[in-house]
């Protein structure tokens, strides 16, 4: 009897760094699922055509990672609840009609790292959220729901920030009592309980223009992106006198693997799945 082997993938650029496959992976043999996950870098004229052509050779889901989240959010002709909130998508497979679905996991991958994880509860916090793209997006409608007090989002253009914020009083569904508001870098003042660095500049090796008046010794940094070494976010939010950084490691397992319960029908558990991928980082 012939094993059907799924074949799934992650899409980005760049994308040659991701853990993905490494996390599906575990997860599969935990589960005793077969499937075969590898990485696919596209340019960004050539994302619509790589995804038709990966789900008409077969493909059974895409992690969709940056630059790509807003673009897979057009794409998908069905969107969930978290996708439509969100304005972009991190998770795509096919219906049994053969119809483009699009999720949004991130949120709820940030939620689960930061309280299940790490025990940091949201609620009554002053949350700062750096960036206004499409890792922005994901995180914000599962952050109302944890009934923080108060999320800024800053950009380097206020004008972004601002849309953003706008998209979310107008059609955020659920009654929430957190204060939102937007502001340019530059602009900032805080402290702020908990800062997320929303933005890609860990990943290109930049620090952000941002004051280190934004930080106390009661601050949580947490970086979405996640290397070998420290972020240079959390360098400079450690040196600013943070209370504890993390990365965006736990984010990606827990996010994974609610994109292997849509796409295989089983909760995988992450804990040590976790523990292996960060010693496999601490490695290289």
């Amino acid at each position: 009897m012939t094993v059907s082997i799924g074949r799934y993938a992650v899409i980005g650029n760049p994308v040659t760094h991701s853990k993905s496959p490494i996390i599906h992976t575990l997860f599969a043999a935990s589960t005793q699922q077969q499937l075969r996950y590898m990485t696919l870098e596209v340019e960004q004229s050539q994302f619509e055509s790589a995804v038709t052509n990966f789900f008409n050779k077969g493909g059974q889901g895409l992690s969709v990672t940056a630059p790509f989240k807003q673009n897979a959010w057009k794409l998908a002709k069905i969107k969930t609840e978290q996708a439509q909130q969100a304005g972009a998508v991190n998770t795509l497979w096919l219906s049994e009609e053969g119809d483009l679905k699009g999720d949004n996991t991130d949120g709820l991958g940030l939620i689960r790292d930061l309280q299940d994880n790490n025990n940091l509860l949201l609620s009554n916090l002053n949350v700062l959220i750096l960036g206004a793209g499409g890792a922005a997006r994901g995180i914000i409608a599962p952050l109302l729901h944890a009934q923080p007090a108060e999320i800024v989002i800053a950009n380097r253009t206020t004008s972004r920030a601002k849309s953003l914020i706008d998209l979310f009083l107008n059609n955020y569904c659920q009654v929430h009592t957190t204060k939102l508001s937007a502001c340019s870098f530059n602009m900032l003042k805080g402290p702020f309980d908990l800062i997320i660095n929303a933005t890609s500049a860990s990943l290109q090796g930049k620090e952000l223009a941002i004051p280190a008046c934004i930080i106390n010794t009661a601050t949580v940094g947490y970086d979405m992106m996640y290397g070998a070494k420290e972020t240079v976010f959390n360098q400079w939010a450690r040196n600013a006198g943070a209370k504890v950084c993390l990365d965006g490691l736990g984010m990606l397992v827990e996010q994974a693997a609610e994109q292997f319960l849509i796409w295989r029908g089983i909760q995988p558990e992450t804990g040590e799945v976790l523990q292996t991928v960060r010693k496999m980082l601490s490695q290289t």
